[in-house]
């Protein structure tokens, strides 16, 4: 039987900070959600390894970041405490759950129904108070909302929706898809003006619009 806390301790060791993520607040928040609750069941033992989960067929559906490839996303959007965050792509809140831990309010969003409804599940059975999660499109969030955005996956582009929901001063932190890999890009946005950096490649997964094969329409 897996001891879920030894796991999660060898994960911050080996992989988060091994990985380069120091921002204590988030490795805090990493050692107290239990990952194992938010995998699919079959995966439950693999909860911690270093590799994304599919709910459903890879490549077509949905999934959870590797444990380092999300703290490294988390670390460089910079969440303060009194943050409204948006977690795009949130699958099963995991992310979300994290991201509760470190600021005021954070919306997780969904397309996939089935999964939003296992995402609140799964924050309710945690007593997650100051998280929620809304299944749908970027339609569904209106602008001037959020401090900081971030994309659980890659993204060929950054849409007009995810921007106009930053309020001024807002950061919103993504994969831009260049080639096979992606490039990290923080967005800022300031007096209507938006400013660009580029951090470091990574790698995952194109974020679906549905369970099949389709551009992302977030």
């Amino acid at each position: 039987m897996v001891d879920f806390d030894r796991a999660r301790q060898v994960m911050l060791d080996s992989q988060i900070r091994a990985g380069g993520v120091t921002n204590e607040r988030i490795i805090a928040a990493m050692r107290a959600v239990p990952r194992e609750l938010f995998v699919p069941d079959a995966r439950r033992d693999l909860a911690y390894v270093d590799d994304l989960h599919w709910f459903g067929q890879p490549r077509t559906s949905r999934f959870m970041p590797s444990p380092a490839s999300l703290a490294r996303l988390l670390q460089l959007l910079e969440i303060h405490e009194n943050d409204a965050v948006l977690d795009i792509g949130a699958s099963t809140g995991y992310a979300t759950a994290l991201v509760a831990s470190l600021a005021a309010s954070v919306t997780g969003l969904e397309q996939d129904a089935a999964l939003a409804a296992t995402a609140q599940h799964n924050l309710a059975r945690l007593g997650i108070a100051n998280a929620s999660i809304v299944a749908g499109d970027i339609a569904a969030i209106g602008p001037n909302q959020f401090d900081a955005i971030f994309a659980q996956g890659m993204l060929n582009s950054v849409p007009p929706g995810a921007i106009a929901a930053l309020r001024d001063g807002g950061r919103l932190v993504t994969l831009i898809r260049n080639g096979a890999i992606g490039v990290a890009h923080v967005f800022v946005k300031t007096g209507g003006a938006v400013t660009t950096r580029q951090e470091f490649n990574g790698v995952l997964p194109t974020l679906l619009a549905t369970p099949q094969e389709a551009e992302f329409i977030f």
